[in-house]
């Protein structure tokens, strides 16, 4: 997907929502300090506060809090900006016909619906009202509150996914992810092993589980089979198919497969591909055309990758090989050349407005490995730290601003120069990094190192 959102769409979906009023190891990545040019209403400090403040006021875990908001966004806001299924904030309060989770929170807090889309406080505490109001529905009260394993089904009631098994993969990840712990914006949960209880869910098959109907029906054998409503694709083809496109999900993995399966859509892609571990979602056969680049629909194939275009937290070395290996499979299956004519970005079809995958896909990687070699995964030689950095077209705080890195980003810092000075946290420097991947210069100061010039690094 990757549409980059336009204010006129955010302010008609904020009047409508006001009208409607476990396979890793370690904690997830860590942030150091406090953002330099904050994104958002919240710095990663204030996110903290924010987390325990929503937590005592609706009696809601801080835990399951931070785990659905890292499942959502990595704990990133993106400016208010809409996600695929015009969910808002880092805890992705939403407005569509199945999933009314922004107008129940702005009705519960009294807070309008554009305070909650942009302001990251604001979003945190509409969610835990959101989450108190569905515990009082279930009856969980009292000390059973405190047992996370108990807020299994108020979770999986937050997703207002389309059916039982995507509830189940979505509440499953929030969970995997308490497990793990988070380190991420400033905000920390320590590692915490729960059973949940699954209640009605207990029964509902895990999406994945392969039967014979399911194994025929994709048409790469790693995928599993979890069909988009009939609604959201065309039946056939009008065009033999020659081109491979590279989507971003701009929201979760569990969230767009739910979307996929919501009539309201009216999009779809053939692959959804999963950030932690590289799963493959199979949901419009091949010889089906796939709602999902426009007037090129019938004759491309499409697959997205869970995350966001400004985070390239999301963009794991597990999603590039599981990715590579799809679009392999499919250019050898039916002829298609490997090489970057045949194998786009969403944005390098006709007449598209969306921008995937974005600066932070690394094409060059991702083409070795289709073409089978096994390269390394690319090296990164330091660490920024702080949320909202900016990196600019060149070493001057009047520079355009290429992106944002949303979090602690690894980088490869190819030569560093002499630019405009940068004050922060007492500290001066006038060094400036330029970085491999992102095309541009971001000051030494919000490099993990702490003298002025990194070592090992020539001068440009």
């Amino acid at each position: 997907m990757g549409q980059t959102a336009r204010m006129t769409r955010l302010t008609a979906m904020l009047a409508a929502a006001a009208a409607g009023a476990i396979a890793l190891s370690g904690a997830l990545p860590t942030n150091a300090a406090p953002p330099p040019e904050p994104v958002g209403s919240a710095l990663p400090g204030d996110l903290a506060k924010a987390f325990q403040s929503a937590s005592t006021s609706y009696d809601v875990p801080r835990e399951v809090l931070v785990g659905i908001g890292y499942a959502e966004s990595h704990l990133d806001g993106h400016n208010g900006e809409p996600s695929q299924a015009n969910g808002y904030g880092l805890m992705h309060l939403a407005s569509n016909p199945t999933n009314p989770t922004m107008s129940e929170a702005s009705k519960l807090t009294g807070l309008p619906v554009e305070k909650l889309a942009k302001d990251s406080t604001a979003n945190i505490q509409g969610a835990a009202a959101v989450l108190d109001s569905y515990a009082d529905q279930v009856g969980l009260a009292g000390s059973a509150r405190k047992d996370l394993g108990k807020w299994y089904s108020v979770v999986a009631q937050y997703s207002h996914s389309a059916d039982g098994p995507t509830a189940r993969l979505y509440t499953d990840e929030v969970y995997r992810i308490i497990g793990l712990g988070v380190g991420a914006a400033g905000v920390s949960i320590d590692p915490k092993q729960v059973t949940p209880d699954r209640g009605k869910y207990a029964n509902v098959a895990p999406l994945g589980t392969r039967t014979p109907q399911s194994i025929a029906a994709v048409d790469y054998p790693g995928a599993i089979w979890n069909p988009a409503i009939s609604s959201n694709y065309r039946v056939g083809r009008t065009a033999a198919i020659s081109t491979i496109v590279i989507h971003v999900t701009q929201g979760s993995y569990a969230g767009t497969i739910s979307w996929f399966k919501n009539a309201s859509a009216k999009v779809s892609a053939h692959y959804v591909i999963r950030s932690s571990d590289g799963q493959v979602t199979q949901m419009v056969a091949e010889k089906d055309t796939a709602w999902h680049v426009g007037t090129a629909n019938p004759y491309t194939i499409g697959l997205e990758h869970e995350g966001f275009v400004d985070q390239p937290s999301w963009f794991t070395d597990a999603m590039y090989r599981s990715s590579a290996a799809v679009t392999r499979n499919i250019a050898d299956r039916r002829g298609i050349p490997k090489d970057r004519a045949h194998i786009k970005g969403h944005v390098e079809l006709p007449n598209q407005t969306h921008t995937d995958p974005g600066p932070n896909w690394n094409w060059t990687y991702y083409m070795q490995l289709v073409n089978g070699d096994n390269p390394n995964p690319p090296t990164y030689n330091f660490t920024t730290y702080g949320a909202g950095v900016r990196v600019r077209a060149t070493p001057r705080l009047n520079g355009t601003i290429l992106l944002e890195l949303p979090g602690p980003t690894q980088v490869f810092v190819t030569c560093q120069t002499q630019g405009d000075s940068v004050t922060a946290e007492g500290t001066t420097n006038n060094w400036w990094a330029k970085l491999r991947d992102q095309g541009g210069y971001m000051t030494n100061i919000y490099i993990d190192y702490p003298a002025a010039k990194l070592p090992g690094v020539p001068d440009c």
